[in-house]
Parts: C-alpha cells; sequence; structure tokens
C-alpha cells in the first residue's frame, strides 16, 4: 500500500481528481450503507439533491488527492495550486498573541488548510518582528501500522505538527495556544465518549466535541472558520478565511457546541456539493450508553 502511495502521489492533481471522481460513484453504487447515510444526510440538512450529490464525486476526489498532499516533498511549496480568500484575518488574528483556533468542517479538501497554514504563516511577524506561529492539528491514529507510518510522515513538515485525539494531545493544543501558536480542529467530528455533548446539527442531536468551545475559553485565544475549496479539473484549491462565532467565558458546553454547529452549518451551506454528507455524523460514540441520547435521537442514518 505504501508503494501504491509513492505511485497516486506522482500522478498529476487534474488525473487523480478524476479518477477519485469515478471511485466515488462506483462506492456509492456499491455501498447500500453508505448510499443509505448520504441520502439521509442529505434530507435531515434540508438541502436538494442536486446541491449535494455532487459531494459523492468529491468523496473520491479526497481519498485520491490524499497521496498527492501527502508524500508531496516538505521542501516542495503548493505554488499555483494554492490561492487565498481572507487571509488578512489569519494575519490580524495572528497579533494578538494568544494564538488562534481554526476550525472547519469536512468540507472540501480540509487537509489542505494546515498545509497552506504552516507554508504561509508559520513564520510571521507580530509588531515588526519575526516570530514562529507553527499550527498543530487533532488527529485520529490510524490504525493500520503502515498507514501510521504515511501519516507521521506526511503530516509532519516544517511548521506543521499534530496532536492526537486523547487527554495529551488536548494538553499539546494548550500549550501551542499560550504560546501564542494556532491549532486545527474539524468540530462536526465525532468524539469519544465524554468529551461531547449532545447538540443540534442541522436540527438533530448530534454528539459534538467541546474541545473547540473550551479551548477558546481557557485561553482567550483567537477563533476562525476555514475550508479548502476544490478547484475544477485539477487546478488546485481556494483556502477561505471567514470569522467565526464568539463564545462567552461564561458559556455552557452545550450552547458553546450549539453555536459551533451552527456555524459549521453555514459554511456547509456554501458549497454543499463538497461536503462530506457520507460522514457518520450521528453516530453514537464509543462506549456510550445509547440510553443517552436524547429520546428524539431516532431516525437511522
Amino acid at each position: 500500500m505504501l508503494l501504491l502511495f509513492r505511485l497516486l502521489s506522482k500522478f498529476p492533481l487534474r488525473l487523480l481528481h478524476a479518477f477519485g471522481a469515478l471511485a466515488g460513484w462506483l462506492t456509492y453504487a456499491a455501498s447500500k450503507t453508505y448510499r443509505r447515510r448520504y441520502q439521509a444526510n442529505v434530507r435531515i440538512a434540508g438541502m436538494a439533491w442536486p446541491e449535494a450529490r455532487g459531494g459523492i464525486a468529491h468523496a473520491g476526489r479526497m481519498i485520491l488527492e490524499t497521496p498527492w498532499l501527502w508524500m508531496r516533498p516538505p521542501t516542495q511549496p503548493l505554488g499555483t495550486a494554492l490561492r487565498w480568500d481572507g487571509a488578512e484575518l489569519i494575519e490580524a488574528a495572528l497579533q494578538n498573541g494568544k494564538g488562534l483556533v481554526l476550525l472547519t468542517p469536512h468540507l472540501g479538501c480540509f487537509e489542505i488548510c494546515a498545509q497552506a497554514y504552516a507554508e504561509t504563516f508559520a513564520e510571521t511577524r507580530v509588531q515588526g518582528r519575526a516570530r514562529l506561529s507553527p499550527i498543530t492539528v487533532l488527529f485520529r491514529p490510524a490504525r493500520q501500522a503502515w498507514l501510521r507510518a504515511v501519516v507521521d510522515a506526511s503530516r509532519g513538515r516544517p511548521g506543521l505538527a499534530t496532536a492526537p485525539a486523547n487527554l495529551a494531545g488536548v494538553r499539546q493544543m494548550i500549550r501551542a495556544l499560550r504560546q501564542g501558536h494556532t491549532i486545527g480542529l474539524l468540530p462536526d467530528q465525532v468524539p469519544p465518549q465524554g468529551l461531547g455533548v449532545w447538540a443540534p446539527f442541522f436540527g438533530l442531536p448530534a454528539y459534538t466535541m467541546t474541545m473547540a468551545g473550551k479551548l477558546l475559553q481557557q485561553t482567550g485565544a483567537a477563533a476562525l472558520l476555514i475550508w479548502g475549496e476544490r478547484l475544477p479539473k485539477g487546478q488546485g484549491f481556494v483556502v477561505h478565511v471567514r470569522p467565526a462565532p464568539q463564545i462567552a467565558p461564561e458559556q455552557a458546553p452545550e450552547s458553546a457546541a450549539e453555536t459551533i454547529n451552527k456555524a459549521m452549518e453555514e459554511m456547509i451551506r456554501l458549497a454543499p456539493d463538497q461536503y462530506l454528507w457520507g460522514y457518520h455524523r450521528y453516530k453514537q460514540p464509543r462506549g456510550l450508553d445509547i440510553a443517552a441520547a436524547p429520546a428524539e435521537h431516532q431516525e437511522k442514518v
């Protein structure tokens, strides 16, 4: 598999996206479970099918572009494959020196966001002085040994560090923020038992991480919304940055989670054809008693 990853990384992005679109539709056609979940999530969100069906091809593109992103030499810049929309918001946020939390849903190419930040902002100037401001992203370690090796080698780029999705990783991210650095989170990722609350996501209760809100409350860091739009015909990506909603210091975890979920919904509505609708967003977290879910959590997805 590692050899295949290396081979695919040599292909042009345009070709990978073309093959990926085909793979996405083949997967959709072959898996009844995936197809049912995809359609249910679109229905829950109140999206018209023509708005969301493009996500089938984009899910395949996401998989096939991964070797290109992960195996790219650390010294090779993204160059013309990267464009920014709203980069000035990051520049302004870094000036406060209290750290920055970047929030993105499973929308478009979320892998590109951390790489783009590291390449553009890991070394910045604050009050006229050069300062390092790397990014640390939260991730779940892969179960397969070969994939763990690929992830460790590819995601550990200059200006980009990773933190495991456990208590040690949370401490690592707190330290990063208190040093004035940046962290990246996918707040629509289902957290393990005890690390989330039930909050509405497109109107249906979803187990939602509390980490994002708590990190902002504990450190006073700034927050921004960010997502990577995948351009047609392998032309690259546009990384969009937008203001994030404020989380008050006294805001309860449930309220903070709902606020962040609403922000994720608004981003998804900007480009529903690039959202990962097949993601099992409404699943029960591991180890959580089914009775702990709200009574209205009945729809099978």
